[in-house]
């Protein structure tokens, strides 16, 4: 894993110097090495991360003629079987690592050269032949890529604070933005925070030529599709079962691969628990695992990883993180997800990266994505509740069937009865509408509007948040059944923006961490689209073919056990006794958050009280508590540029 950056300069040559700052703001990602090409008008940059061929690796990496360049940020999971056919086709090759198959790739294929690629990647090719620039992002988003026009030059990098190190960059927060965050968790797809700069969306190829702006494509060359009326299988569920867990089995293989040793967080849920079993049942990779504790019992889930740990027999590492940890580690976590969050969870995750660090590790492979391909969310069964409950809304039967739900959490928002069914029944009319599911959580979310100013929220009043996020969605989406609606919008909004993001990707990499996800492999994914929505959710039971085809490699307690979402305290960690953290009580003081011009400083006020006195109980404090510190952090980090890192 690494950091990549470049510049395409319409108006002239490209300085060095201006890559060596771009790039040097990129160190936490390649601590290993730096690398640069120049060819006129454009520059690239890298820094590496030594994974895969160590001593030859190095980039810059070009083609036989040096006619085509690439640097790279990722993972090519099957490079061996490309390499070889390429070998076949006549191509030469001159190192051992992965990204050396992308040059010989676009040699062969061209701009399809993506098709052929098992991975998770942000990537430039320059053409010098044709002279123009491809951009290209994995199909999940699992590694960032973000770019900047200012006049006629693009400048692009994996994070922002490489483009912010650019003269003339702006250096202020989107206000539409901003209230995206504060309803999907994160910006729309294409979008960020900052003014100016723009993300390459999940599944896309960018093509600039000489022109710059004149000569700009942007196109998706992959997405999740589902089969109209979420077509019925005719093969049998056991069938299915032994097919997805080949298919499981090949994913993991090909994300061991690595010139280093490779370990495995393990939450003590049924994802990462699959992950693990299966690196231990097929493979030869000696298992070294790592979690998360917590002194909250309503968090910790050490007993379910410890019951794996020993049943597996790995060599097993816990970081027991403490409410005064999340507090200490939420300013670098910001630093590093470059977003507002509303939960605290990444910072503990960013943690747990730092011990991994420290074990002489740089991979680990992750549970991640399963709930959002087979269906395991709590979103997913509410919904099929709520669609259950909208045909017979006066129904008080029906409604039991919302104490099913959220077993998990002390203050449920389906513990009193009657304000569930109120709440779970709002947004009826949208019935039938591809967004219906996710109507109460971004109604909780966006009830953080109301701790913006009335300026802001002024500015935000002409602008239809829904309309923009339906514009993103397939012209087909209405044919799909409904779990498959449900399933694509919480891929392209929480997955991309927030969980592969601000949870994943940018804490890893603050540790230099690269992490793999088996489940967001791509056939996967397909395979996991064409089945009949059934298998997915069966009743209320979540992930059920996934959870079949793992029968005999898992104790049954973690097989069948009900999904817990991973979370961690929140505004609790940073008060003690009733005193906040200093520079929480600073940066939430009436006078700074008056002069950030973000947030209303009496509201803010008011709701920093009710935390300190421990009354926060409710989704909807916390998140605006995080939501309102977090923003202010990235406006002191890179807004007014008093806490950098």
């Amino acid at each position: 894993m690494c950091g990549i950056a470049g510049i395409l300069n319409g108006h002239g040559h490209v300085l060095r110097a201006s890559l060596e700052d771009m790039i040097d703001r990129l160190h936490h990602r390649g601590p290993d090495g730096r690398g640069f090409h120049t060819d006129g008008p454009l520059g690239l940059a890298h820094a590496r991360l030594s994974i895969i061929d160590l001593a030859g690796g190095d980039q810059p990496i070009h083609n036989e003629d040096q006619s085509v360049w690439v640097v790279f940020n990722g993972e090519i999971f099957n490079h061996i079987e490309l390499r070889q056919a390429l070998e076949q086709a006549g191509h030469r090759f001159y190192t051992h690592s992965d990204t050396e198959v992308i040059v010989h790739l676009y040699e062969q294929y061209g701009e399809r050269f993506v098709d052929h690629l098992n991975g998770q990647f942000a990537m430039a090719v320059w053409d010098a032949t044709q002279r123009r620039l491809i951009l290209a992002r994995d199909r999940t988003g699992i590694r960032p890529l973000f770019y900047n026009w200012t006049g006629p030059r693009l400048a692009f990098a994996s994070e922002v604070k490489a483009l912010l190190a650019l003269p003339g960059m702006p250096r202020q927060l989107k206000p539409q933005a901003l209230g995206e965050v504060f309803t999907y968790w994160a910006p729309l797809p294409g979008n960020t925070v900052f003014e100016g700069i723009q993300a390459l969306p999940p599944g896309h190829l960018m093509v600039v030529d000489e022109r710059g702006r004149q000569g700009v494509r942007i196109e998706r060359y992959w997405d999740w599709r589902f089969p109209a009326g979420g077509l019925e299988s005719r093969r049998s569920a056991p069938d299915l079962a032994d097919e997805l867990r080949a298919l499981l089995i090949d994913a993991v293989r090909l994300q061991l691969r690595a010139d280093v040793p490779v370990g495995a967080y393990l939450s003590g849920g049924l994802d990462s628990s699959i992950i693990t079993a299966l690196i231990k049942h097929y493979t030869d990779t000696p298992l070294r695992t790592f979690s998360l504790t917590f002194e909250d019992e309503e968090f910790d889930e050490s007993a379910y990883q410890q019951e794996m740990a020993t049943y597996l027999g790995t060599e097993h590492t816990t970081l027991h993180c403490k409410r005064s940890d999340i507090a200490a580690a939420f300013p670098r976590a910001i630093w590093h997800a470059e977003s507002p969050i509303v939960r605290t969870a990444p910072a503990p995750l960013m943690l747990l990266a730092g011990r991994v660090r420290e074990a002489g590790y740089k991979v680990v492979l992750t549970g991640e994505g399963a709930d959002e391909v087979f269906g395991g969310y709590d979103l997913f069964k509410e919904a099929s509740v709520r669609r259950f409950m909208a045909r017979a809304p006066t129904s008080r039967m029906r409604a039991h069937l919302l104490d099913r739900l959220y077993p998990y959490l002390r203050h449920s928002p389906a513990a009193n009865r009657v304000m569930a069914q109120r709440f779970f029944s709002a947004g009826a009319e949208h019935l039938g509408q591809p967004h219906f599911a996710h109507g109460p959580r971004w109604t909780t979310t966006r009830r953080l509007w109301q701790f913006f100013t009335p300026q802001l929220r002024q500015s935000l009043a002409g602008v239809d948040h829904l309309a923009a996020m339906v514009q993103h969605l397939p012209a087909d989406i209405g044919q799909w059944a409904a779990l498959n609606q449900d399933q694509y919008i919480e891929a392209h909004t929480l997955m991309s923006g927030y969980l592969l993001s601000s949870q994943g990707d940018r804490v890893a990499m603050a540790h230099s961490i690269e992490g793999r996800f088996p489940f967001l492999d791509h056939r996967v994914i397909e395979f996991a689209n064409r089945l009949p929505p059934r298998y997915k959710l069966m009743g209320l039971t979540e992930k059920y073919l996934l959870k079949r085809s793992m029968s005999g490699l898992l104790p049954e307690g973690i097989r069948t056990r009900t999904k817990q979402p991973y979370r961690a305290p929140d505004s609790a960690s940073f008060f003690q006794a009733g005193q906040p953290v200093d520079y929480v009580a600073d940066l939430l003081s009436p006078a700074r958050i008056a002069d950030a011009g973000y947030f209303d400083p009496v509201a803010v006020s008011k709701l920093f009280e009710k935390c300190r006195a421990g009354r926060a109980i409710g989704f909807g404090d916390n998140m605006a508590f995080v939501g309102i510190l977090s923003t202010m952090l990235l406006h002191e980090q890179f807004i007014r540029g008093t806490l950098m890192h």
